[in-house]
């Protein structure tokens, strides 16, 4: 690595990479910049440098995120930030060899994603008070996000030009800024339609000062300002809450229903995948374990001897 760049200098480096080159989402960098910055410290307790680091020395690393009683799957959050880190350091000719690549992950145990049952989801999505401003922008953030799967992130950055109320579509960027369309069901275009006409107006005249230029996040605040991420978490909380969800039920909880959902209903799981925003199909196959009357049905139907399932 050049010396006259620190460890900590190369690590924003790389964090700086993923954001504007990678296109990962803040959430994600965030994190990756949490897990690099506990691992900077350690190497500065032990008088470790990045150029000089062995697989033993990672293991070991990791050995005391271990003794820490920290979770295995946090662990595995900090080695794949501390595998990323190193690829890049050997991709941008930094170092000449890669301490992480032979590392292996701890095994975590298989979990299921939470999905809502359709009572659950009815309560969500009624729980805002359409009344009101807030209300009626908090109704259309929930059916959106169940009408779409869309992560909380592409929620967020949603601008009205990637709003097509006409033809009942999103355009939404996922990770690696991968650009997908979704459709939306009548509901949600509707209440969709009546928080941008009636509410949204409303909620930008609360903006104490006067923006340059239009604001175009779809999503506003009570003061006015573009929602973030966190700020629509919040209110997801807070209506989860309302309709007596159990407390651990995230945003990401309408996704897998929605996937679920989708599934069940007898979708392909190709068309689900791009609907998710997922390169990969493995990563959509969890939802096949949620849906086992569909799989069984599949096989009745098409398999030559099925009826006798």
């Amino acid at each position: 690595m050049d010396a006259s760049m620190g460890d900590a200098d190369a690590i924003e480096e790389f964090l700086r990479y993923i954001r504007t080159i990678d296109g990962m989402s803040p959430e994600t960098v965030r994190a990756y910049g949490s897990h690099l910055d506990a691992y900077l410290r350690w190497m500065e307790r032990v008088g470790f440098e990045l150029q000089s680091l062995t697989s033993r020395d990672i293991r070991r690393y990791l050995a005391d995120l271990k003794l820490a009683r920290y979770a295995p799957k946090t662990i595995a959050a900090h080695l794949s930030s501390i595998r990323a880190l190193h690829r890049w350091l050997v991709l941008e000719c930094r170092t000449s060899s890669d301490p992480a690549a032979a590392l292996v992950s701890p095994k975590l145990p298989k979990s299921l994603p939470h999905v809502l049952t359709p009572a659950q989801i009815d309560a969500l999505l009624s729980a805002p008070d359409r009344e009101t401003p807030d209300g009626l922008r908090d109704a259309a953030f929930l059916e959106t996000l169940y009408a779409s799967g869309a992560r909380i992130s592409e929620i967020a950055s949603l601008t009205l030009s990637r709003v097509d109320l006409a033809e009942g579509t999103l355009t939404l960027f996922g990770k690696g800024s991968k650009e997908r369309i979704v459709p939306l069901y009548r509901r949600a275009r509707e209440k969709l339609t009546a928080y941008i006409e009636q509410a949204r107006p409303v909620l930008l005249g609360c903006r104490k000062d006067i923006p340059t230029e239009p604001v175009q996040a779809v999503f506003i605040s009570a003061r006015g300002l573009p929602m973030s991420a966190d700020s629509l978490r919040h209110r997801f909380s807070r209506h989860a809450r309302a309709a007596g969800l159990p407390a651990d039920i995230t945003p990401h909880a309408l996704r897998h229903t929605f996937a679920t959902d989708l599934l069940e209903g007898g979708a392909d799981l190709r068309s689900v995948q791009e609907l998710l925003g997922h390169v990969s199909l493995s990563t959509t196959q969890i939802y096949t374990h949620l849906t086992p009357d569909r799989l069984k049905g599949a096989v009745k139907q098409a398999h030559p001897r099925g009826d006798a399932v």
